[in-house]
């Protein structure tokens, strides 16, 4: 597992002549040459792919949620639209999307790029997005002092499109809640209102 405190440089140099080792073996297995031109620096370029996808392995997004401060505000805070790409931990696909991040603060808020940050890490690791919408509301949840959080995403798997079923433009929709009903329905009428201005 990659340590928080070493980059992604770092983690490709340490790394890089087993991954290219492997993407070696991968090309031979589907009957390409590893070393005609097109895919002599294929290895390499793959490995350093590998590392920026999973960056978010061994990272604590808690740690983004640790300065706070005191607005006195208690309506709902939300972000929308924040863009996220992640890995389906079944066939090593991509699948893109949208998620919407809400909570009801006590007071106490966080700068709203902070919220991107978690999303951002948490999605950079081989997923689910089942897993991950939960993970994104139990980090907000467990380390801002919340009445409610709020987390919608909604994605397109490659996983979906090109191979099984492919069907190009469904999309998967997400929802992890936490806190009260009453709390909820005022995140939910935020992100609707958001919804309405043109957000997605």
């Amino acid at each position: 597992m990659r340590e928080n405190n070493v980059g992604i440089d770092d983690f490709v140099t340490e790394n890089t002549s087993s991954v290219e080792r492997a993407i070696e073996s991968i090309l031979g297995f589907i009957g390409e040459d590893p070393m005609r031109e097109g895919l002599r620096d294929t290895p390499s370029r793959v490995a350093k792919l590998y590392a920026e996808l999973f960056s978010g392995i061994g990272q604590d997004p808690a740690l983004f949620l640790n300065t706070v401060f005191d607005e006195n505000h208690h309506e709902p805070v939300v972000v929308t639209d924040i863009s996220f790409f992640s890995v389906c931990e079944h066939h090593l696909l991509p699948f893109t999307g949208y998620a919407h991040v809400g909570y009801m603060p006590t007071g106490k808020v966080v700068g709203a790029s902070k919220l991107i940050r978690v999303v951002e890490v948490l999605s950079k690791r081989p997923q689910i997005q089942e897993r991950l919408t939960s993970q994104i509301a139990d980090t907000i949840n467990d380390n801002l002092d919340t009445r409610a959080v709020f987390v919608f995403m909604s994605a397109e798997h490659m996983c979906m499109t090109m191979r099984g079923v492919r069907k190009q433009g469904s999309q998967i929709v997400t929802v992890a809640e936490r806190g009260a009903k009453g709390e909820l329905a005022s995140l939910k009428d935020a992100i609707s209102l958001a919804s309405l201005k043109g957000c997605r």
